[in-house]
């Protein structure tokens, strides 16, 4: 199903630094690590948002050389360590969108990269990229970027009202079943969309392009030779997921770094449990759901462009 709505409208982009209003000082530790001020504008942005992926599944792989793809983009070859800002997939992503990305794992305040703009923000910094709209991705599209969003997991479907908001926020919205949860090709179904989507654009179009991956999501158990539908899903067939993701993600960022350099955000939304202290999935506040894997790093151009 494809369904591209009206472009927005709305208020001019903020494509420099901005501070909070006087009288609202920003109490944080430092600048985001990139300045977005500078990014948002000039480069093309990806967001792909690895549905479920736990932390420690995540960094044990890279440790042990099976996600390359992932791992070569990686700073330093390994995730960073991060709270998620919901238990399950509808919460995380109404705050990812609000500008409220995975929380580094350490002591904060710690400055975003995204923020509209209100009074009283502590964490909005002087490299924060600021809207006026309600959103990050109307904000983006205020800026001139087209707003796609690559749908997985069934919040992104458009089969019902629920399944609609939040692919509801982009100007352009992509779902159908070889995208979804069943699907045991369903990354590699989105990332043939997501190059069509990308050959399609005029070369001057700044892109906001957004992936929910759906392929760690349960069920997962097919992507683990020899595993069953009675046996189920396992920490084992959750990594055997995640190295399926990888050996497709090089298409992706190929895909996203081929008009321009790309700035590119990969993380988890929230992780899952397989019996970790008796609890069995998400939506629960255990160590192994809150904690998550992220990363962020440019992809070069096709001049090479970093």
């Amino acid at each position: 199903m494809r369904q591209a709505p009206p472009g927005r409208t709305g208020p001019a982009g903020m494509t420099q630094p901005s501070t909070v209003p006087a009288g609202a000082p920003c109490r944080t530790t430092g600048p985001p690590q990139v300045d977005m001020g500078r990014v948002v504008g000039r480069d093309d942005l990806l967001l792909v948002t690895l549905d479920t992926l736990r932390f420690d599944v995540a960094q044990e792989l890279a440790a042990a050389g099976r996600i390359p793809h992932l791992a070569g983009r990686l700073p330093g070859g390994r995730w960073e360590r991060r709270h998620a800002p919901g238990s399950f997939t509808w919460a995380s992503h109404q705050a990812i969108f609000a500008g409220f990305l995975p929380t580094p794992a350490g002591a904060g305040p710690h400055p975003r990269l995204f923020a509209a703009r209100f009074a009283g923000s502590e964490t909005t910094a002087d490299g924060t990229f600021v809207y006026d709209t309600p959103d990050l991705v109307s904000g983006l599209a205020a800026a001139g970027y087209r707003t796609v969003c690559i749908g997985g997991v069934g919040f992104f479907n458009r089969q019902g009202p629920l399944g609609s908001v939040l692919p509801g926020l982009f100007q352009e919205s992509h779902w159908e079943p070889a995208f979804g949860v069943a699907s045991p090709t369903s990354f590699e179904s989105q990332v043939d969309r997501a190059a069509e989507v990308v050959a399609a654009l005029p070369a001057e179009q700044r892109l906001f392009l957004f992936v929910n991956v759906s392929a760690l999501h349960q069920p997962n158990w097919f992507h683990l030779p020899g595993a069953t539908r009675e046996a189920g899903d396992s920490r084992e067939s959750h990594a055997a997921a995640l190295e399926y993701v990888d050996r497709h993600m090089g298409r992706l960022f190929a895909a996203a770094g081929s008009r321009r350099r790309c700035f590119a955000i990969v993380c988890s939304d929230h992780g899952t449990a397989y019996g970790e202290d008796g609890y069995t999935g998400h939506r629960l506040g255990h160590e192994v759901v809150w904690t998550v894997p992220y990363g962020q790093f440019f992809l070069p151009g096709p001049d090479g462009a970093r």
